[in-house]
């Protein structure tokens, strides 16, 4: 619509007339700003942030020094060099030694020669390059499924995929001990969101029932293998849970692909299932698969609709880089080849558990997964520990709240199929002993 001058000029009037009218208002305004406290514009005043100078001033109380961020200057695998020092390594998830192996780096190394350290673009604009297709076709044959796409984040994988997927109308039921990530998609898609008690799958069929009527989708979402605990959900029950309610049923499997089932195929394949029963598996490239990114498995369907449509996924988003594609084309290949590196990893995760049980170490309910925790329970002891264990060679990082509740202060000790026996063997011990001593400071 074109205004005349007159109409112009009328409009200028009602404006000022307007402004005037509410000068009153802006001046309580005015006042109102003056009174907004500064720990709403001021970083150093932030909760998180003075909450971290606590712990900071508690760890220099304590004469420990800060765990976190150390540097190391080599392959992640079963020894880190720290401080040209080198220690036994239970930090990294590189879970069956491919981070590191020549003919993954080769690959890395070549696809960069042929296009660039990045693919410069969307995938769905000018991004795409073989290598794209190539590792989703082989992330599909891995998991016996129909196909797979490949996000940039494994983080945000699981924000990308729950907040596009779902909305206000659906349901989502998620184990309270779901990753950050996936929690962070149920709250971004909008829909009712349920936490069930942690693989309490009685729990979770009585929200089903009592719920699932009231809305449009409904999805499960749980883990293939729990990162603080190392535990496992039972898959065959989930699995008729979502078949009776028709509900859709998401399985992370960041900690369980390549670590999980007499190949390493994950979860599905450790209780006999195929992979095709999951509706949405979601795992990462970044452990198993020596690389950096996420992919969602799938039914072509999903796998479509995430391509087309998922912000911050395949859409709005760079494609994954060449060297990171061709390394986890590599390592799904190799691994896939090669089924030894599972079960030497699995046979190294047993035999710390034992160890650790026989040392009368806390584990939680941690079983048949590389996760192994040690249940300290109180985090000063927790960083005493860690502490002792650094300064005797191990690197092993205490976990602390809000990671954990302060009463599950722990280790978490990631066991890959690189440790050799006597290397556990010693951590074991070392571990008791460091225990006892952190306990027996405490009491005096």
């Amino acid at each position: 619509m074109t205004l005349t001058l007159e109409e112009k000029r009328a409009r200028v009037r009602d404006l000022l007339t307007h402004n005037k009218a509410t000068a009153g208002a802006v001046g309580e305004a005015g006042r109102a700003l003056a009174e907004i406290p500064e720990e709403y514009y001021r970083f150093e005043l932030w909760p998180a942030y003075k909450s971290l100078l606590s712990q900071r001033d508690t760890m220099a109380r304590i004469r420990v020094a800060n765990p976190y961020f150390r540097c190391h200057t080599d392959v992640s695998r079963d020894t880190l060099r720290i401080d040209d020092r080198d220690y036994l390594n239970f930090s990294g998830y590189n879970y069956v030694g491919l981070s590191g192996d020549a003919e993954v780096a080769t690959a890395a190394k070549e696809a960069i020669d042929r296009y660039g350290t990045s693919v410069s673009a969307s995938r769905i604009v000018s991004g795409e390059i073989p290598l794209h297709a190539e590792l989703e076709g082989a992330i599909a044959q891995f998991h016996g499924t129909e196909d797979a796409v490949a996000f940039v984040s494994g983080y945000g994988t699981n924000v990308s995929t729950l907040g596009y997927l779902f909305g206000p109308k659906d349901l989502l039921l998620h184990d309270s001990l779901t990753h950050n990530s996936g929690v962070t998609g149920c709250k971004l898609s909008g829909a009712r969101r349920i936490s069930f008690p942690h693989n309490d799958l009685d729990a979770l069929e009585a929200l089903l029932a009592e719920n699932r009527g009231r809305h449009e989708r409904a999805c499960i979402v749980t883990e293939g293998v729990f990162s603080m605990d190392g535990d496992i959900p039972d898959l065959p029950r989930l699995i008729d849970l979502k078949k009776r309610y028709k509900a859709l049923l998401m399985v992370d499997e960041a900690h369980s692909a390549g670590t999980l089932g007499g190949r390493g195929r994950g979860i599905a394949e450790h209780f006999g299932v195929p992979g095709g029963e999951i509706d949405i598996l979601m795992g990462t490239l970044s452990k198993s698969f020596a690389s950096c990114g996420g992919y969602i498995a799938g039914s072509a369907a999903l796998t479509m609709n995430l391509r087309y449509f998922a912000p911050g996924g395949v859409l709005y988003s760079v494609g994954l880089s060449p060297a990171n594609s061709a390394a986890a084309l590599a390592a799904v290949r190799k691994l896939a080849a090669q089924p030894g590196r599972v079960e030497r990893l699995r046979a190294n995760s047993a035999l710390f558990l034992r160890l650790a049980k026989e040392a009368a170490l806390d584990t939680g309910p941690s079983h048949d997964s590389p996760i192994v925790p040690v249940v300290i329970g109180n985090s000063i002891h927790c960083l005493k520990v860690a502490e002792r264990l650094f300064a005797r060679g191990i690197n092993v990082q205490p976990m602390l709240y809000p990671a954990v509740p302060e009463e599950a202060s722990r280790l978490r000790f990631f066991i890959t199929a690189l440790h050799r026996p006597e290397q556990l063997e010693y951590t074991a011990r070392e571990v008791r002993q460091a225990l006892a001593l952190a306990r027996a400071d405490g009491a005096s």
